[in-house]
């Protein structure tokens, strides 16, 4: 009989290639499952590991959410420690914890949410290069809170998902989508939460959204865009660098509380 393990995990993005496993690539799943079944002694069947979604290289996490089973059982704290102690720096387990057999990381959740830091300079800050997106322009957060309510609701996002993707239904709801602006640190910050999200679905809505902060695009043309259903329409993507997984929710009680407090 196995232990299944949920484990919530963070990690700085800038030098994996992604989360999934890639050959001859540094990945989060490879770095993980690694520690994985070196702190189960390498088992003859390899544990294998799977993730709530899907980051691409450069994307950080606070809150990915991953699952495996051990042979075995080790209580959640020693887990915790076992696996801290064998990832490298720019990754660490925060929390473990034993579900059922029928926990599942990915197709359980109810809900995920992100986080975007857009930086506004002309030039790139040295320190916050790796985990801001660039912008030149400056954007204005007003017509840009003005356009993020188009957004909310259930929509087909066909213009707003990038080609690669798996995905042959583009319908998804967006439950809130919030920005704000913090001037004194050269930034525009969003957050977005829904059902789930499509391949590279949140930067491309923030290259929308500068776009509109900017000028070059009308406070309400988001629906004309979802409309659409046609990628040419919105062709630019927010740099990877500014994107964070915040948070994987597999429980609506905790979902809806997430959102009366936003």
């Amino acid at each position: 009989m196995t232990t299944r393990y949920k484990v919530t995990l963070a990690y700085d993005g800038t030098n994996f290639a992604g989360f999934q496993r890639q050959p001859g690539q540094r990945t989060v799943e490879q770095v993980f499952s690694k520690a994985v079944n070196k702190m189960a002694k390498d088992p003859a069947e390899p544990v294998v590991v799977f993730g709530a979604g899907r980051t691409d290289a450069g994307v950080h996490a606070f809150g990915q959410t991953v699952h495996f089973d051990l042979p075995y059982e080790i209580n959640a704290e020693g887990v915790r420690r076992g696996l801290n102690s064998l990832l490298p720096v720019d990754t660490i387990v925060k929390t473990v914890a034993i579900v059922p057999q029928s926990f599942h990381a990915r197709y359980d959740t109810v809900g995920k949410r992100y986080w975007y830091r857009a930086y506004q300079n002309e030039f790139v800050d040295p320190f916050k290069r790796n985990y801001t997106g660039h912008f030149k322009f400056h954007a204005d957060i007003e017509r840009i809170q003005q356009a993020l309510p188009d957004l909310v609701g259930k929509h087909d996002f066909t213009t707003f998902v990038a080609s690669g993707s798996q995905a042959h239904d583009h319908v998804r709801e967006i439950f809130s989508a919030e920005a704000w602006a913090l001037p004194n640190e050269d930034e525009i910050q969003f957050e977005f939460c829904g059902s789930g999200f499509l391949y590279n679905q949140v930067r491309i809505m923030v290259a929308v959204l500068m776009e509109i902060g900017q000028g070059r695009r009308a406070v309400d043309c988001i629906p004309q865009l979802l409309a659409a259903k046609n990628r040419e329409q919105a062709r630019g993507t927010a740099p990877a660098s500014g994107l964070y997984m915040k948070k994987v929710y597999y429980e609506q009680s905790e979902l809806q509380a997430d959102l009366n407090n936003h």
